[in-house]
């Protein structure tokens, strides 16, 4: 496969980032309750107990509406953490009502670094992914730093099910695929489920 020019893939990512943007906070605030409702009715996330996601930035599709209904359901519930050591690569830290959170280097929110409240992989069920955007196939284009492309590498090994959450706005036609990337089976967007597999 050739690799596609750094610049397709950078002008899909500004293209779609600005039309994130562009959303009103009312259109911003129905998406959020339309996904979670569409979320906690998914069979894979009702039936999971531990389950991996991440609150929102820079438009990205609020997760805050969901994650207060998967507290409400008893869902165990984690947060991505930058690794300390192992540069490029996320960590998995329970996140509940009382978790303090801290801007990591990236500004965006993580609780604290806490070994006694990491989860490995295997025992997730279930994690949401951010992206920028996503096609018809399930390849999904993220922010360009590789986090969660190291993270999905051996997903089916590992027993968990990625899950993209996105706007309806971040769908394109066809994205540029690099062989680092990994296609999702699942996406979810306020009005629909794209499933792949």
């Amino acid at each position: 496969m050739s690799q596609p020019s750094p610049l397709d893939r950078h002008s899909v990512r500004q293209h779609v980032r600005h039309l994130r943007r562009a959303l009103t906070s009312e259109q911003q605030e129905q998406a959020a309750d339309r996904l979670a409702e569409h979320a906690v009715n998914f069979a894979p996330l009702a039936s999971a107990e531990h389950v991996a996601l991440f609150l929102s930035v820079d438009g990205e599709l609020n997760t805050r509406p969901l994650i207060a209904r998967l507290w409400q359901q008893k869902k165990q519930l984690y947060l991505p953490v930058l690794h300390p050591f192992a540069s490029g690569h996320l960590l998995f830290l329970r996140f509940t009502p009382d978790t303090p959170l801290a801007l990591n280097k990236l500004r965006i929110p993580e609780p604290p670094l806490d070994i006694r409240q990491m989860i490995t992989l295997d025992r997730l069920d279930v994690m949401m992914v951010p992206l920028v955007a996503f096609d018809a196939t399930g390849q999904r284009l993220g922010m360009g730093g590789g986090f969660y492309d190291r993270t999905l590498q051996n997903w089916r090994q590992h027993g968990f099910l990625p899950v993209g959450l996105a706007h309806d706005c971040q769908q394109v036609d066809r994205l540029p695929a690099a062989e680092w990337d990994v296609p999702l089976p699942a996406v979810l967007t306020p009005s629909r489920l794209w499933q792949w597999e």
